[in-house]
């Protein structure tokens, strides 16, 4: 039943049926190439993606994800054409790009790092406002040149609209409490992951953001989840 219930929601419900908390984390995405591709910087792709419109191909874990989304925010952006291949999950993207299949992907840095300290993939960018500290000499897609961009993921804790704003406060404050602690961040980084942390108001503001943002990319480009 509580399955239904969600499935029910609107997008255009979603701010109304949730009371913010607090965001726990940003989770950087990471911009890979098949070490065969002749570039070794995101203005390098990005100057031969303009070269040969529609010849390159980009990974994703599927019709609608974040992987995609990222993607197309970079076409956008940069005002290139690179054919999008879905595929079923993250992990087979994977395997198609170190295969050869496509030329590109975004992936979690947790899930692309070890092919990256290999060589088996080459890391051209990241997709925060900040470089990772599992990657501290990728820049940022920004800094390497298209400027603005940013598509990492998170994750958030949100409760039923309504809740009071007593328990919402002092779950937020609890939250932090442990994001401040030393060994959690280093698990986080570890991963990946950026610790966030700050106010629900706040997280109320980034969310809006989001939802305007990824709004505006699905329109323009008739993206349907599968």
């Amino acid at each position: 039943m509580a399955r239904e219930k969600r499935q029910d929601i609107k997008k255009s419900d979603l701010p109304a049926s949730f009371a913010p908390v607090i965001k726990v984390a940003d989770l950087t995405l990471v911009l890979v190439v098949n070490p065969a591709l002749p570039v070794r910087s995101a203005g390098e792709l990005i100057a031969l993606a303009r070269a040969r419109p529609g010849a390159l191909h980009y990974a994703s874990s599927g019709v609608g994800q974040s992987l995609h989304l990222a993607g197309e925010l970079l076409k956008s952006m940069a005002g290139v054409d690179i054919v999008h291949v879905p595929y079923k999950g993250s992990a087979q993207a994977r395997t198609g790009l170190l295969a050869g299949e496509v030329e590109m992907m975004f992936e979690s840095a947790i899930g692309v790092l070890p092919f990256v300290q290999s060589g088996r993939l080459r890391a051209l960018g990241v997709s925060g406002a900040q470089r990772s500290p599992a990657l501290p000499d990728v820049p940022t897609l920004s800094e390497a040149g298209i400027a603005g961009y940013e598509a990492s993921g998170w994750i958030g804790i949100l409760a039923p609209a309504g809740t009071p704003a007593a328990i919402v406060a002092s779950l937020n404050a609890d939250v932090n409490a442990v994001l401040r602690q030393p060994d959690v961040s280093a698990q986080f980084a570890a991963s990946g992951a950026d610790v966030a942390g700050g106010s629900p108001d706040r997280f109320a503001v980034f969310i809006a953001a989001e939802i305007a943002k990824w709004s505006k990319v699905v329109k323009a480009t008739g993206i349907k989840a599968e």
